[in-house]
């Protein structure tokens, strides 16, 4: 304990120039145990301060901290429990009543007896002592202050002083005296006690001799007595005033201290009084509302550029105050909560009337966009709604202030939004893509005769109730197959029963008509019908989207985004943005809400689109070339400014139809290919087909040049030129025919480029036909080993070069620079000069086997020698 007190004065009271007197280690009582020290301590300064410290040990180290203080005059009781028996228990009654255990009885005696003396030595006050055993009560000695050296560490207990030792040192005339009488007896060091008694028989003669003086001096000590009597009243009387001046001394001090305390308390009230002034001034500065903006908020005109310029001030000004962090008992003060009730009903009130506001706006730009309908009915052009944008953006930040403190009305405006905009939109695109269909079904004189003529043959077509029902099903935008679609290659060929094929023949012959004039200007006119479609939809989409980004403030280019499919949920219900109202989304569901208002509003666009492309290709299935390079382009476009914008996945979906109708187109041709019949007495000819497919090519090469799609058309000429090949008896034959001369090509000028050795081995060859076995050959004199060798040497590699080089020379005279035929004729006289090399290697290995022979040259020798002829030529 007493390493903790030092440690304790050290550390705590030192710094603020207090003395600790006394310590006791105690925990609260009926709790769980959590010790600190109770401490009595005195300030080392005037007027003393006496108070009693809590100190409790921190959690984050080893060191102890100053937890609270109490001051000794507001202690009322201290209740030790019982007197009698020892009870570690006590209580002490400050403002209010704190129970303490304490770790031994005797911490707490000493303690309380600290207590009771520093009461009896500063204070003067009477602190009612409960159960305290009288031995604890002792009376300090009255010292007075200026009693108490000043400057030293002294206790401030009040205990008695302890006895001065008896023993005095002598001092130096003392000392003379008995060195002179010790040196009078000469035995004084050698016979100590000798030397006692003639002392004390020379002190029994001075004490005769002095008590003779005295007696006879009795009138003079008569005489002192009476002086001393005198002294003494004088020194009653010098007590006496010295105790009315201590006990007015005692009377000022209190006053003192009473003024000290008074000081202390006018001090702190000064410095309430000052805090207190600046709470007051922090609500007044950030809760007090300007009567101007609540004016504003309750009457101010949402119609006026002012007007909506005085509501955002005034809505920014009232989201400041309701955004106040308030300081720790803010909320408890009932001003404050009245000034945020207050705020909360300006808020409810302005945002009803701004939601009611925009509401009407809404419903007015339905009204006032209706009444330009009629203007743009016979243009191909869609309405601009830059001037309703325009005006709507006044309130964005209006808007943005909704999002952030009523969510629910915030969303409702967008749902009212999407329901107003989405049946104007609808009237608007619908109506503009009827302009747009009847300029593509719009023709010339020329072109209407060549409609009834065709209308004419078509009529004399039997055709199934279902293919009249698709048609018609495909000129409304049904999503069913079209039917009767015209190509270039045979614009009049109808889907029939299937049983009609002398008819479906017969007008093939009509095809011809596809390569006029008259088609060319009607897929030009189709081809800038579409643009100017896709032109339009484009810019109106996009001048939306940036629009409800803007005016919703809704963020559409931070987050990578999700899918977005037309189940998503846009009509109030459940959603994949699941929230409470009031919360307002994350990034990424806010590109994801961008996509579903868009999605929304221009509902009508994709399916539109998909009738629009289904008439193209009623009209002209080659229109599909044109609709996919157009289509590709904008998809493109549109996915460079947002791969996942609105814009960018409708078109992205109605190009997957076009890209359908492109591969149905290619199939067609290719059945048609498939179905041609050719006359009978036609014996020499080019099939029509392909001139057909002339014309096919170079219609697709002038739609697809530059075009982002290229790849497309070359997957559709590799099917093409398949079914040419593959789809026609005729190929086979042909084809057959080819390898047979192509073989006998080969052979006829190839020969026998190694003489010598062909006539040996056909030599060979004939003696295994007679019966010789191929191991005995080489026993025949004019078939040994040496006469092999002799044949082997005269074909070294050199010799065999220049004899395929002057082949290669007699073959580039004979064959055309048309189709790259030298260099397939080239390669079949490798394959087969190295198929007769192999031949020879084989009856080599079973006629002479184990001989070592081989030829002077290999295969690989005889394809470089191919390779570099070829390059040289």
């Amino acid at each position: 304990m007493t390493a903790i007190k030092h440690a304790l004065q050290r550390d705590i009271f030192t710094p603020n120039d207090e003395r600790l007197l006394s310590i006791v280690n105690v925990c609260k009582a009926g709790k769980k145990k959590k010790n600190c020290f109770l401490c009595a301590t005195v300030t080392t300064e005037r007027p003393v301060q006496v108070k009693v410290v809590k100190v409790k040990k921190s959690d984050k180290g080893d060191f102890y901290k100053r937890q609270i203080a109490w001051a000794l005059r507001d202690l009322a009781v201290v209740d030790a429990k019982d007197a009698i028996k020892e009870n570690p228990e006590f209580d002490l009654h400050f403002e209010k009543i704190y129970k303490w255990v304490a770790s031994s009885t005797a911490e707490k005696n000493a303690f309380i007896s600290c207590i009771w003396k520093l009461n009896q030595r500063y204070l003067r006050k009477k602190i009612d002592f409960v159960n305290v055993s009288s031995q604890l009560l002792e009376e300090l000695p009255k010292v007075t202050e200026e009693s108490v050296p000043s400057g030293e560490n002294q206790s401030v207990t009040g205990g008695d002083e302890e006895a001065v030792d008896e023993y005095q040192e002598l001092n130096a005339r003392e000392e003379q005296d008995i060195e002179i009488i010790m040196e009078g007896c000469e035995y004084a060091i050698s016979n100590a006690e000798a030397f006692a008694e003639r002392l004390s028989r020379e002190l029994q003669v001075l004490d005769g001799a002095n008590i003779q003086s005295i007696m006879a001096s009795e009138k003079q000590v008569n005489i002192l007595m009476k002086l001393l009597d005198e002294a003494l009243q004088e020194v009653d009387q010098i007590e006496f005033k010295l105790s009315s001046y201590e006990e007015m001394l005692q009377s000022v001090k209190e006053q003192m201290d009473q003024i000290s305390e008074s000081n202390h308390l006018i001090h702190l009230s000064n410095t309430n009084n000052v805090k207190l002034l600046s709470e007051i001034e922090f609500l007044v500065n950030h809760m007090d509302l300007a009567k101007g903006h609540i004016k504003a908020l309750q009457e101010g005109d949402l119609a006026s550029s002012r007007g909506i310029e005085a509501c955002t001030n005034a809505a920014d000004a009232l989201l400041q105050c309701m955004n106040v962090a308030l300081r720790p008992g803010h909320d408890m003060l009932l001003a404050v909560k009245q000034q945020q009730q207050r705020f909360s009903d300006l808020r409810e009130h302005f945002a009803r009337r701004l939601a009611s506001h925009l509401n009407n706006v809404f419903v007015q730009q339905g009204h006032d966009q209706s009444s330009t309908l009629a203007q743009h009915s016979i243009e191909l052009t869609l309405p601009n709604h830059h001037p309703f944008h325009r005006d709507l953006l006044r309130y964005a930040k209006l808007m943005e202030w909704l999002k952030s403190t009523d969510y629910g009305k915030y969303e409702g405006l967008t749902k009212n939004y999407m329901d107003y905009l989405s049946r104007l939109y609808e009237r608007e695109i619908k109506d503009f893509f009827e302009v747009a269909k009847i300029k593509m079904t719009g023709t010339t004189k020329e072109s209407k005769k060549f409609g009834q003529r065709r209308l004419s043959l078509m009529a004399t077509l039997p055709r199934k109730e279902s293919a009249v029902k698709q048609e018609t099903e495909s000129l409304h935008g049904s999503s069913g197959k079209l039917t009767g679609s015209t190509s270039s290659l045979n614009k009049l060929s109808v889907q029939s029963s299937g049983n009609r094929r002398s008819q479906s023949s017969s007008l093939l012959d009509m095809g011809n008509m596809s390569t006029s004039d008259l088609d060319v200007a009607d897929r030009t006119k189709f081809d800038k019908i579409f643009e100017q479609v896709l032109s339009e939809l484009e810019p109106l989409c996009l001048a939306e989207q940036d629009f409800i980004s803007k005016f919703f403030k809704l963020q559409q280019h931070q987050s990578m985004p999700g899918t977005v499919t037309e189940a998503d949920d846009l009509d109030g219900g459940t959603s994949s943005r699941q929230h409470n109202s009031g919360t307002p989304l994350p990034v990424s569901s806010e590109k994801d809400m961008i996509r579903q208002m868009m999605t929304k509003i221009f509902r009508c666009i994709e399916p539109e689109l998909n009738n629009l492309i289904a008439l193209g290709d009623k009209i002209d299935s080659f229109n599909s070339l044109y609709m996919l390079v157009k289509m590709s382009h904008h998809v493109w476009t549109a996915q460079n400014v947002d791969p996942a914008s609105f814009l960018s996945t409708t078109l992205g979906n109605v190009l997957v139809t076009v890209k359908r109708n492109f591969d149905k187109c290619i199939s067609n041709q290719i059945r048609q290919m498939e179905e041609v019949k050719i006359s009978k007495k036609s014996k020499v000819g080019i099939l029509p087909f392909v001139a057909e497919f002339e014309e096919f090519a170079g219609l697709a090469e002038s739609i697809f040049k530059n075009a982002e799609r290229r790849g497309d058309l070359d997957k559709a000429y590799t099917k093409l030129i398949r079914g040419v090949f593959v789809n026609e008896a005729e190929k086979k034959e042909a084809k057959q025919k080819y390898t047979d001369h192509l073989q006998s090509y080969v052979i006829y000028s190839l020969g026998q480029p190694l003489e010598k050795l062909n006539h040996f081995f056909e030599g060979v060859e004939a003696r295994v036909a007679q019966g010789i076995r191929e191991e005995e050959v080489s026993y025949q004199l004019a078939f040994n080993k040496q006469e092999l060798r002799k044949v082997i040497k005269e074909y070294p590699g050199k010799e065999v070069k220049k004899g395929l080089d002057n082949l290669y020379k007699k073959v580039d005279k004979h064959l055309c620079e048309e189709e790259n035929l030298l260099q397939v004729v080239w390669h079949s006289m490798q394959d087969e000069f190295i198929r007769q090399y192999k031949h020879f290697e084989g009856l080599i290995a079973r006629c002479y086997p184990g001989s070592g022979v081989t030829m002077e040259f290999t295969i690989q020798d005889i394809l470089d020698y191919c390779s570099s002829i070829a390059q040289s030529h």
